[in-house]
């Protein structure tokens, strides 16, 4: 009997997990199209998407605040939603690597980006601006950086980045972060 809730909540974990693996690799496949697609069209489809996204952010709270037992498993996708939605990542790769709590496979994506920018397959805006995302998630995500990457991160990170570090430092996971992240959809709303 007490390994029936467990059954539960692994499988709410998966579905949510599938979930926002969809929406993410939705808003990657989008900017790989973006050069296909009219301006108006790539425009209502991210709006759409983001919308998506703050619809699943509010079921996300509504779970959490009726069940505790995923408090903790979720804090991780909470915290990629409020980044998505702030657009503090630009990349939804990261935010996906972010939100399944993965740091090897985001410094593994880092030394691919590494091996390409000195091939030049990576021009060096896109590198600088991925490279700050991987470093910030990572940090996120309590692992350790090189003096290199701590500098790096100092020098490049943008405001909006600072900004979303900021907040989810100081305010954690809760509330207060959802709060902000339905502010800043409503902000682009208008």
């Amino acid at each position: 009997m007490a390994s029936r809730g467990k059954t539960e909540t692994s499988k709410l974990k998966q579905n949510l997990e599938e979930q926002l693996d969809r929406l993410m690799q939705q808003l990657q496949d989008l900017e790989e199209c973006r050069e296909e697609l009219d301006t108006d069209e790539y425009e209502e489809t991210k709006k759409e998407t983001l919308e998506q996204l703050s619809e699943f952010n509010d079921s996300l709270k509504k779970i959490m605040s009726g069940n505790m037992t995923l408090v903790d498993e979720l804090s991780g996708m909470q915290l990629a939603i409020q980044a998505a939605i702030s657009q503090a990542f630009k990349t939804p790769e990261v935010i996906r690597l972010f939100a399944k709590k993965q740091p090897g496979q985001l410094r593994t994506r880092l030394a691919e980006m590494d091996r390409d920018l000195m091939v030049g397959k990576l021009e060096k805006d896109l590198y600088t601006q991925q490279k700050v995302e991987i470093l910030t998630a990572l940090r996120k995500l309590g692992e350790k950086l090189t003096a290199d990457d701590e500098a790096f991160l100092s020098a490049n990170a943008s405001a909006v980045l600072s900004q979303f570090e900021k907040v989810s430092t100081d305010l954690g996971s809760g509330d207060k972060v959802l709060a902000l992240a339905s502010f800043e959809v409503e902000k682009t709303k208008k």
